[in-house]
């Protein structure tokens, strides 16, 4: 089961997530066409941001989880 504050990082990684997608979709239609060098460098830096709390979250959960079923032993 999920707890609150995973609820609410899950909740803030798809946020930032859509942030990044809305931002940069409207940067390359409603503004210009970017070189292509940005269009590939942009949504690889984000991509591999998200990656990193991702990963973060993961690591941060299991760790929680390993101290709880310590403490119940």
């Amino acid at each position: 089961m999920a707890t609150g504050t995973d609820q609410v990082v899950g909740l803030g990684l798809v946020a930032v997530s859509l942030i990044i997608f809305t931002y940069y979709t409207a940067w390359v239609i409603l503004l210009y066409f970017l070189p292509r060098a940005y269009a590939v460098a942009i949504p690889l830096a984000a991509g591999l941001l998200l990656l990193l709390f991702v990963g973060l979250f993961i690591s941060y959960v299991m760790l929680k989880t390993k101290r709880v079923t310590k403490k119940a032993q």
